[in-house]
């Protein structure tokens, strides 16, 4: 059992190190984070927010990435404008009841997108019926969506403005370039926006 389990911490370490090489020599990846990067700044140096929603795993990113912002990441700041629309048990039950699921997201972008804001739709597979159905809310407000998703981008691939996928088709290596990028995103969102405060 020993043997086993170490044979299997090998491998995870060995291919989570994979995964991270393969993003880090992907140029195209790295264009596209730095491209999201000026967008989100862009909507909230015009007085816009970051809007975030995702399902499961790809939901706890959401609620993490928009307290990133909302709080702080590397340094003390004035908070950023990002809502995280995975958190509101009121809500989801109620659109979940009155509409179905499909609708739980496109519904808050109904309610609280406009046009300026930035959106981070957060799906592993790219087909997570409602990401896709938030993102046409999304498209019909003039908000600007970034995807997550994997290797093959899904139905997300062609939807999206910016699709950031990561080289696995793996859910669990998926989330982890998930919260690789999500943290390097708002680390430097937050670079852009404030003055570093470097630890004395």
């Amino acid at each position: 059992m020993a043997d086993q389990l170490t044979t299997y911490i090998d491998a995870e370490f060995d291919n989570s190190i994979a995964l991270l090489k393969a993003m880090a020599a992907d140029g195209e990846l790295r264009k596209l984070t730095a491209a999201v990067v000026d967008a989100s700044v862009e909507a909230l140096r015009s007085g816009n927010k970051i809007l975030f929603a995702g399902n499961g795993g790809s939901a706890a990113d959401a609620q993490h990435w928009a307290g990133e912002l909302v709080s702080r990441f590397n340094f003390d700041r004035p908070g950023l404008a990002g809502i995280a629309l995975t958190t509101d048990t009121s809500i989801l039950t109620a659109i979940g009841n009155d509409y179905g699921y499909d609708y739980v997201f496109a519904r808050q972008i109904e309610a609280l997108g406009r046009s300026g804001d930035v959106f981070f739709a957060i799906s592993t597979s790219g087909n997570s019926a409602n990401i896709v159905r938030a993102i046409g809310a999304a498209r019909e407000r003039g908000i600007k969506v970034v995807g997550f998703t994997g290797a093959g981008g899904g139905a997300m691939a062609s939807l999206c403005d910016i699709c950031l996928r990561m080289p696995s088709t793996a859910t669990p290596k998926i989330q982890e370039g998930h919260e690789f990028l999500g943290h390097l995103i708002c680390g430097l969102i937050e670079r852009s926006m404030f003055e570093p405060v470097e630890p004395r």
